[in-house]
């Protein structure tokens, strides 16, 4: 199998692995943030700008450079989950997922039976994978292709006990701005916002004492350190136009500094 098909491995032996972003649909962008510190990199179709052939070229590139490759799909768009494995990423996130009806929706597009329904058509990813026969991949996929359920709404964490004891779900992943965006009832974004700490808190403790991976997006580097040291396995730090923008700015500043 490549080198980057270890994700799972990794993480459910408690490794933290901090996640690049990617919204920019651009094969050389995702080689580039690959080749960093980075453990694995996402590719964004909530709301970054990719496409089906996009999601295609940079997962390629992201395993290329010797990185596991994440989709975050876009609301409610499971068929895509399927065929984001098919291509070769290793873990799919969904946004949204409010009830245990969603989380089984995302459930039976990662997963074969018979925990899932994923139809038959891993072409890519086996090519990607150095798989040498189908059964080697069903039999690697069945525990190593991650489903993980995104939790960001008041009806979400209310329903987590019963995301969670759906067969398949992987784990969990933590959108803190939307968290405080819903929690606050539209009257404002910030994902390090107090009011949503003891929530955070209380959905890392219920995602372990259920044996699934916890996962996190984090607003900026001190934000990913804290969060990495609670105990939230794959964590988000910003996205490439962050990359890019602070990169600019830091050299501007090295250039112009008295």
């Amino acid at each position: 199998m490549a080198k980057a098909f270890h994700l799972a491995e990794s993480l459910r032996a408690g490794e933290t692995t901090f996640l690049g972003w990617l919204c920019t649909p651009s094969a050389v962008i995702a080689d580039m943030v690959a080749r960093t510190g980075f453990g694995a990199v996402n590719i964004d179709m909530q709301h970054g700008w990719h496409d089906a052939a996009s999601v295609h070229d940079t997962i390629h590139a992201v395993i290329a450079a010797g990185k596991p490759a994440v989709v975050r799909i876009a609301v409610g768009d499971f068929a895509f989950a399927s065929r984001a494995v098919d291509m070769g990423a290793e873990a799919v996130i969904a946004p949204m997922i409010n009830t245990a009806a969603d989380a089984a929706a995302l459930v039976d597009a990662v997963k074969y039976p018979p925990v899932g329904k994923r139809s038959w058509g891993p072409g890519r990813a086996m090519a990607l994978g150095g798989f040498a026969d189908a059964q080697a991949y069903i039999d690697w996929a069945g525990t190593e292709t991650l489903a993980i359920a995104m939790i960001e709404t008041p009806e979400a964490v209310k329903n987590l006990e019963a995301i969670l004891a759906v067969p398949g779900i992987d784990g969990i992943f933590v959108g803190p701005s939307d968290l405080s965006l819903t929690m606050s009832n539209g009257a404002f974004v910030d994902g390090r916002s107090l009011l949503i700490v003891d929530t955070v808190a209380h959905i890392l403790a219920t995602t372990v004492r259920h044996g699934k991976i916890p996962t996190m997006f984090a607003v900026g580097p001190a934000h990913a350190k804290a969060v990495a040291a609670a105990g939230y396995r794959l964590v988000a730090i910003g996205s490439d136009q962050d990359y890019i923008a602070q990169g600019c700015a830091d050299l501007i500043a090295a250039a112009t500094r008295e």
